[in-house]
């Protein structure tokens, strides 16, 4: 299968989901997804014989449309559902593929995160079906980015199938007295998308540049609705443009991946950084703040560094304690003790991470180890930081990271022979 391909499988797989669960009812999710996937194991055999279709997303939806009505059809129990299903969209596969509900989202993807974020389901729940049903996400990505066993990524989604079967909801039925108290979780699902594109869990791609740029455009979708146009949308979509300008200088000619002081700066596009520092300006609109606000000034902090040495370091540990305080995490004290580790040195960072209650899961990971094998390398704790990171090296979830650590320990043994020169 062509990289073309995967991309357009992992795009048109929840869109197909949401398409067909408008049409049928989400409590038929599980033949909904059947089908799908029937639909895109077809396609595989036959884009490999006859080359692909010129209109593939059409293509795709006839064969999932077909199949899942063959299976209803199985069901005397539908067979009312099935005939008005089949008479009303067999004949307008075009029409169906770009129709918009009036007074919604232009989206059927968008519309379906809503239904998916029914607060019915635990936050978790929610969060774990949109991404592997909706997002395309695999039960091991799902589970690494959410610091989760596979285990109970596959317990969370098969409550979720249960719940949203038990409950169904309309998406033609949905409006903005619906949607609101559901948007935090739809822009939380969003950011994990861009999230795992960023820096990916999957083994293959240390980048996944599509996925970055379709929770960019489900966002622009989200603020072009009046549920939407809240400075937490805004926070998120600044802060997503800001790291997506930066991207393409995060990996080197071989594909690897680059730290931030090693990028070059004049690959970062400054026209996406425009725009988002325009979002960022509309989110500070009213008296809400967020994680994503804190997260998207960081962001901006580094983006109008002229170089890494003369980054404003004291205001991104000002902003980090402003996220602590929004969202509280472990992660976040980990990232702000590096931020604090450029401005009063490493001594004051593991100071810091003392006196902070690490739970075992982030003892557990590669970033906890990578951080203090630099952190204890720079304060000359030779033996520590050569543990840290040799844990941190077998820790790595990827080669990709992997290569990053071991490069990353090759550059300090070389600065160290040279400060004793």
């Amino acid at each position: 299968m062509s990289e073309s391909e995967t991309h357009l499988f992992r795009h048109e797989y929840g869109r197909l989901v949401a398409i067909l669960s408008r049409q049928v009812g989400v409590q038929h999710i599980g033949r909904i997804e059947d089908a799908v996937q029937s639909a895109l194991m077809k396609a595989v055999q036959d884009w490999g014989r006859n080359g692909q279709p010129e209109q593939p997303a059409a293509w795709l939806y006839r064969v999932a449309h077909n199949e899942l009505i063959g299976e209803m059809r199985k069901s005397r129990r539908q067979a009312q559902l099935l005939e008005q299903f089949a008479t009303d969209l067999a004949p307008n596969v075009q029409d169906e593929l770009h129709q918009v509900l009036p007074g919604e989202m232009r989206d059927d993807l968008l519309r379906m995160l809503f239904v998916a974020c029914d607060e019915v389901l635990p936050a978790e729940s929610q969060l774990v079906f949109a991404l592997k049903t909706l997002c395309g996400f695999n039960v091991p990505e799902i589970a690494q980015r959410l610091f989760m066993s596979e285990a109970a990524v596959y317990k969370r989604l098969a409550r979720a199938r249960d719940k949203l079967k038990a409950q169904p909801v309309r998406i033609d039925q949905l409006d903005a007295e619906h949607c609101r108290p559901r948007l935090a979780n739809v822009l939380k699902t969003i950011y994990v998308l861009f999230t795992e594109g960023h820096l990916s869990s999957h083994a293959d791609a240390a980048i996944r540049c599509e996925l970055c740029d379709e929770a960019i455009r489900l966002a622009t979708v989200l603020v072009e609705h009046p549920v939407g146009q809240v400075s937490e949308c805004f926070a998120l979509l600044a802060l997503m443009h800001l790291h997506r300008a930066r991207l393409s200088a995060r990996l080197d000619g071989g594909g690897g991946l680059l730290l931030l002081e090693d990028q070059d700066r004049s690959r970062w596009n400054q026209k996406q950084i425009g725009l988002g520092l325009s979002y960022l300006s509309q989110s500070a609109q009213g008296d809400q703040f967020t994680r994503y606000h804190a997260e998207a000034a960081i962001a901006a902090e580094h983006c109008m560094a002229p170089s890494f040495d003369q980054t404003r370091w004291h205001k991104i540990v000002e902003y980090y304690d402003l996220l602590e305080h929004a969202a509280p995490s472990p992660i976040h004290a980990l990232n702000r003790a590096v931020a604090v580790a450029e401005w009063q040195g490493p001594q004051a960072a593991l100071a810091a991470l003392e006196a902070f209650p690490t739970p075992q899961w982030l003892l557990d990971s590669y970033l906890w180890s990578a951080v203090m094998a630099d952190l204890h390398r720079r304060a000359g704790h030779s033996k520590s930081a050569k543990r840290f990171h040799q844990q941190a090296l077998k820790m790595a979830p990827t080669d990709a990271i992997r290569a990053l650590l071991q490069q990353r320990l090759k550059t300090a043994l070389r600065s160290t022979r040279q400060d004793s020169t």
